[in-house]
């Protein structure tokens, strides 16, 4: 039998070559024999806990692919013969590229089930992180194949410096090329993560006005008050100063109105307690002050002050009708006249008037 074992063949005796056939057989049967029964086994410690981690190793295992466990079985199938070196180096550089593949594949397929997991949980009550989350999943398998890549190259031989150096010019050129894409890509993370403004949120940008609707990788959608689609990058977000009215608790309302000079000083005493008390009669407003400013061009100018108790802007446009309303009824009611602009004009004559306009004046009441 040993006799047997030590024919020679191919210039390694047949029980090298058996040897190797053993691991590369070794690999498959891993693949096709243990796969199903670890995959089993973890996930019946998966089912009795309430975390993920098990169900994303699961997953992750999974993933493990016949061929490639059979090429990475050319590693110790090798090493147990003795071939021409451009073989061996061969065979061992395709192991190689077998397991950091492999390696890979694991390693992708745990995080897009966690990352997947939890967007599914975050997508009901939290869209913008649910966005965030697949923005992450891109740019976490774009660093990980990265990596696997650069360290496949290394292994191989090549010089992994000598060709980043050699591609620093060529990086630079796609960065300027996909510098816009890329900063609406982080803008995007950004504002998942520090979370200026969500969706369903009302927000003032510039001079435009909106309920926010979706917030994407590369453009957030507002719908304006008018109810178009009003489409922004999130580059000019993220340097915009937005005006959030969702957080807002209290609404701070300032207005004026102005009466005639004719109005008496009693009068105008009686206007802020006026005010007041129209104030105070709406459920959802609070009396700040209301004075008489100052003399204008063509009115007396009042200045009232008072707070909403709810951001709600229907309500605020309904409290200031009423207010508006009652003002008008407590000025008729008291004798002030609201002013409008008015311009005296006097005349100067020398002389007598002309005829026509001796007739004028004197048919005027």
């Amino acid at each position: 039998m040993s006799a047997w074992l030590s024919l020679p063949f191919l210039n390694n005796p047949l029980q090298s070559w058996l040897l190797a056939l053993g691991w590369l057989l070794l690999a498959v049967v891993l693949v096709s024999v243990v796969k199903p029964i670890l995959v089993s086994w973890i996930s019946a410690l998966a089912s009795h806990t309430r975390n993920h981690w098990n169900d994303a190793l699961v997953n992750a295992v999974q993933g493990t692919r016949l061929p490639l466990a059979a090429l990475i079985g050319l590693y110790p199938a090798v090493q147990s013969l003795s071939l021409p070196e451009a073989v061996s180096k061969w065979a061992l550089g395709l192991a190689a590229v077998a397991l950091f593949l492999q390696t890979g594949l694991w390693v992708s397929r745990f995080l897009d089930f966690w990352i997947r997991v939890s967007r599914e949980r975050a997508i009901s009550h939290d869209p913008e992180t649910a966005t965030g989350l697949a923005a992450m999943s891109f740019i976490a398998r774009l660093l990980l194949w990265s990596l696997v890549f650069l360290l496949l190259l290394n292994n191989l031989g090549f010089n992994v410096t000598t060709l980043l150096a050699g591609l620093g010019v060529g990086g630079i050129a796609v960065g300027l090329a996909l510098q816009n894409i890329l900063g609406d890509l982080f803008s995007s993370l950004s504002i998942v993560l520090d979370k200026p403004f969500q969706i369903g949120h009302f927000v003032v940008v510039d001079n435009f006005s909106g309920t926010v609707e979706n917030i994407g990788l590369k453009t957030t959608r507002i719908r304006s008050i008018s109810g178009e689609i009003v489409v922004f990058s999130n580059t000019d977000l993220t340097k915009a100063r937005l005006r959030n009215y969702k957080f807002m608790q209290e609404r701070r309302i300032v207005f004026a109105f102005g009466v005639t000079y004719d109005t008496s000083a009693e009068t105008l005493e009686q206007i802020p307690a006026v005010v007041k008390t129209i104030v105070d009669q709406q459920p959802n407003a609070r009396f700040d002050r209301a004075h008489f400013k100052d003399f204008g061009d063509s009115r007396l100018n009042f200045e009232v002050v008072y707070w909403m108790k709810t951001s709600d802007y229907t309500a605020y446009m309904d409290t200031q009708q009423a207010i508006n309303l009652g003002l008008v009824r407590e000025c008729e009611r008291i004798g002030a006249e609201f002013a409008f602009p008015t311009r005296t004009v006097q005349l100067q004559w020398s002389g007598a008037l002309p005829v026509a306009l001796q007739e004028r004046v004197a048919a005027a009441p």
